[in-house]
């Protein structure tokens, strides 16, 4: 494992025992609201103090970018964090939350972190040498067709900009797959992708935590990413599709009737 990635699954590690301790104590948590059905919980900030610290320790050098601490640093190696990817679902006690990690260099995502604490799931990948479930190596699914797809999304949940687009799209979608899931982590979306539990996933309007790991472990496992064009531009947009090589091809055409001039780059 790159000395880097295994310093990522350390933070992670630390941070998901932190998540799992919270999760006996939810009645008792404090949360706020950042934005409409967009919540922040004092887990979220002690597990992403956790893993900066983690980080840090052994990179002081590296600029960090994390969901609840915003840019920290100035670096070629950047640090892109979600402490917890699913904070309406680990509030839920519905267990569908994540630790995503991913290490930028000069702008290129070379390393990628997904843990899964309730089912103690590690997904890494690092460039060039392929994405990893618990040490086993992985590929994504050898579906070719999207009518035999099962495909991953996720709802708007706090910019509603464009909910007209993606109902369009789901309603389309709905009747031309083997079915549609919303889970509620993109995070851990990208990884099933990458292992095969999902054929395809799209989602319009994430931010760069959100999937920076997860894009990494769809390459690293054979599978395509791109934004809602077709192009490399998604971190920047936040709108994503991702799938195997011959089921991204036709899930990405099939998005191409609803785009609107606001979701293009």
């Amino acid at each position: 494992m790159h000395p880097m990635l295994n310093i990522a699954v350390k933070a992670a590690r630390r941070a998901g025992t932190i998540i799992n301790r919270a999760s006996n104590n939810l009645d008792v948590l404090r949360v706020e609201r950042k934005n409409h059905n967009d919540f922040v919980s004092e887990v979220d900030r002690a597990a992403e103090q956790a893993i900066t610290e983690v980080l840090l320790d052994a990179y002081p050098n590296h600029a960090i970018l994390g969901e609840e601490g915003g840019a920290q640093g100035d670096s070629e190696y950047q640090w892109i964090i979600d402490p917890l990817d699913g904070t309406t679902n680990f509030l839920h006690s519905f267990p569908q939350y994540a630790v995503s990690i991913a290490l930028s260099h000069n702008g290129t995502i070379t390393q990628g972190v997904i843990y899964d604490p309730v089912h103690n799931d590690l997904f890494t990948a690092s460039r060039g040498a392929g994405a990893f479930l618990n040490d086993r190596r992985i590929r994504v699914s050898k579906r070719i067709q999207l009518a035999d797809s099962l495909i991953g999304t996720g709802f708007p949940y706090s910019d509603f900009a464009h909910l007209e687009t993606y109902m369009s799209m789901f309603k389309d979608l709905l009747q031309r797959t083997a079915g549609l899931r919303r889970p509620g982590s993109a995070a851990l979306d990208l990884a099933y992708v990458a292992c095969g539990r999902f054929d395809g996933f799209w989602e319009l309007g994430l931010k760069p935590w959100d999937m920076a790991a997860g894009v990494l472990m769809v390459q690293e496992a054979g599978g395509l990413v791109s934004d809602v064009e077709g192009n490399e531009h998604f971190l920047e947009t936040g709108h994503v599709v991702a799938g195997t090589p011959r089921v991204f091809g036709q899930l990405l055409q099939a998005l191409q009737p609803h785009l609107t001039d606001s979701l293009r780059y």
